[in-house]
């Protein structure tokens, strides 16, 4: 075990009923006045995206969406979005979907500047520096992406993918909302939740692991294991569901403090070159 080591978390993360009625605070407490949000076509199209831009137009906030991003981006369609996200004028960001979204979203954070781009960043990850704040919204239990300073891409060339890290990209504000999850699809639940569920082991077993990462990996893993298969089965369970969020996040904190292991390092390339999905 290491014996010297750090912690690193979000500034504030809301959870538990209704939590999405942060955002006017949120909002309020850091003057946005031109807010883009990180989404994709899937969250706009079963209607997520609907429950947190309800609580924006509370706020009069302008507002431009940014929902062109595929499932698995390469680091040249990640690109494009911040591109498009320098472009808007915005003062805040806010992300509204599962690992790919929210990753691209930190990117985006870090990448107000023309100096580089994401090409660059899978080189010297840490001369970037945060230039706009963040609000993660997560949309499935399992990435941790919203607690995490590593943001994915692929690199189509190397047939791979690639975590950039730097903790510049830890988000400012998180928000655990269970109804966000309320009706994921049995097999994107179990897929996401096998994902934190790896993510606790590894952090705990890692060389890497010291009282912060153990302290959030045990916890994750008692949560994950006993409340996976009800979150899973049970669309009503919205208890065992905002455990699962809880939990996701947890393990994305370890992440944070240890990092993962081998078993994380193979799914990059499988996911690059089969396009097996994450948590499978």
């Amino acid at each position: 075990m290491l014996t010297k080591y750090e912690l690193k978390m979000p500034h504030a993360v809301y959870s538990g009923e209704d939590a999405l009625g942060r955002i006017p605070e949120i909002f309020a407490t850091n003057g946005v006045k031109r807010l883009v949000v990180f989404t994709d076509k899937g969250i706009e199209g079963a209607g997520l995206l609907e429950f947190p831009m309800a609580k924006v137009r509370e706020t009069g906030v302008e507002t431009v969406i940014l929902d062109d991003l595929p499932a698995e981006p390469s680091y040249i369609e990640a690109q494009k979005l911040v591109d498009q996200c320098k472009q808007c004028g915005a003062d805040f960001i806010m992300a509204v979907g599962g690992g790919s979204v929210m990753d691209t979203a930190k990117l985006a954070s870090i990448l107000m500047t023309d100096e580089y781009g994401i090409k660059e960043l899978l080189d010297e990850p840490g001369r970037a520096k945060k230039c706009m704040k963040t609000l993660m919204i997560p949309t499935t239990a399992g990435t941790g992406s919203e607690a995490t300073p590593n943001a994915i891409v692929a690199v189509p060339e190397k047939q791979l993918k690639v975590g950039i890290v730097n903790t510049e990209m830890i988000a400012d504000y998180v928000i655990l909302d269970a109804v966000m999850i309320k009706k994921l699809p049995r097999k994107i639940a179990a897929a996401t939740g096998v994902d934190a569920l790896a993510h606790a082991i590894e952090c705990f077993t890692s060389n890497k692991a010291n009282p912060f990462s153990d302290l959030f990996a045990l916890q994750a893993l008692d949560m994950i294991l006993n409340n996976i298969e009800r979150a899973c089965d049970d669309p009503e369970a919205m208890d065992a569901k905002n455990t699962m969020l809880l939990a996701s996040f947890y393990a994305g904190v370890a992440i944070t403090a240890s990092g993962t292991t081998a078993v994380h390092a193979l799914s990059y390339p499988l996911g690059g070159k089969y396009h097996i999905a994450h948590g499978v």
